[in-house]
């Protein structure tokens, strides 16, 4: 299937291919067409009929296919971004390494040990770039903690935290029948499980012990949901960690991060945003976010910024080639811990990283 074309734009000499025009797909299409001036969008793909044509349209792109195969026999495609659904992940970042391209994927890599570590092979086989959507570590007052961690100024880390609490949906959760037991570890803490690690660097999770139920919704819990989870982990360096997630915050989009040392602590996170607030005779009032692309929206856009300057640093030479990035390495460490944390809140027991037995999402 050959690409069809809308009327010609300028080009950029670095050409980007967006897979996948779910609301992220179509969120990282757009900051690739509009925030990077060093990159072009140069193909939009979807195999839903349709889809990919539309956002194509609306961002002034020339290609659109509905085969994906098109992207990776595109020998003009220097890279990859991959918003597909996550089931699918592994499999096309293995197609993207085996084509020569540099990827970026979004979380989680995979939902097998085994799909991820045949992807990472292809990745290593070919040479090329491979960065996961990890975007709290783009975030400033996330980094700043990464920073403070690093520099020694807390000292030897001992407690951790972690949080994300997705906000309220008007109408109640939405397709609450329809989601896994394993989406809240897979899906939604997967990203704490990989800001823990980079929080604590050096030190390995050995152990996890998780508390879940259906508390937002419960009358989906005989059909395996699990809305409301807290993960405890223990660290090779001793280090306790928490985290902890729920998909109903009524107040809105919560996401925050602790590190407590021995000499002293650092925190990153606010659910209030402070760009204005009101006083009245009720108290004090202050917006919240309601969506990840708005309470995020600017590490979503630097983690493509620095992905594409990477690639250009590995290209010239340059020192931008050392850019430190969310690697596969991460990738498979946080899964590793999200598919421990399923196994244990399935037995409602400790499980040690070295013993688990859930090396996969069951299908």
């Amino acid at each position: 299937m050959a690409y069809q074309t809308l009327p010609t734009t300028s080009g950029q000499p670095l050409r980007i291919a967006v897979i996948g025009t779910g609301w992220i797909g179509a969120f990282h299409a757009r900051t690739v067409a509009q925030y990077l001036p060093d990159a072009q969008l140069h193909v939009v793909a979807d195999p839903a009929p349709g889809r990919a044509a539309e956002l194509a349209a609306q961002l002034g792109c020339t290609n659109f296919t509905e085969d994906i195969a098109d992207v990776f026999a595109d020998e003009t495609v220097d890279a990859v971004v991959i918003g597909a659904p996550s089931a699918f992940h592994a499999g096309l970042i293995a197609q993207a390494a085996a084509a020569g391209k540099h990827i970026f994927c979004e979380k989680p890599a995979a939902h097998a040990l085994a799909d991820l570590d045949n992807a990472l092979k292809a990745v290593e086989d070919a040479g090329v770039l491979l960065q996961i959507g990890f975007n709290r570590r783009f975030s400033q007052d996330f980094a700043s903690v990464a920073e403070q961690v690093n520099s020694g100024a807390i000292g030897t880390p001992q407690l951790l935290r972690s949080l994300t609490r997705d906000p309220e949906v008007a109408g109640g959760l939405p397709n609450a029948a329809k989601i896994r037991s394993h989406v809240i570890f897979t899906e939604t803490l997967i990203h704490d499980f990989d800001t823990l690690n980079w929080l604590n660097p050096g030190a390995e999770v050995q152990e996890v012990h998780v508390m879940a139920d259906a508390l937002v919704a419960p009358v989906h819990r005989e059909n395996g949901l699990l809305d409301t989870a807290v993960v405890t982990m223990r660290y090779s360096n001793g280090a306790i960690a928490v985290a902890e997630a729920n998909f109903s915050a009524s107040y809105g989009y919560d996401v925050r991060g602790e590190v407590f040392g021995s000499k002293g602590m650092v925190q990153a996170g606010n659910p209030v945003q402070l760009a204005a607030s009101s006083f009245d005779a009720q108290g004090a009032h202050a917006p919240t976010e309601r969506l990840n692309i708005e309470l995020f929206a600017q590490a979503y856009r630097d983690q493509l910024s620095i992905f594409t300057r990477k690639i250009r640093g590995l290209r010239e030479g340059t020192a931008d080639a050392a850019l430190a990035v969310p690697t596969g390495k991460d990738a498979r460490a946080a899964l590793r811990v999200a598919l421990a944390a399923l196994e244990s809140s399935e037995t409602g027991l400790p499980v040690k990283l070295e013993c688990a037995t859930r090396l996969a999402v069951n299908a």
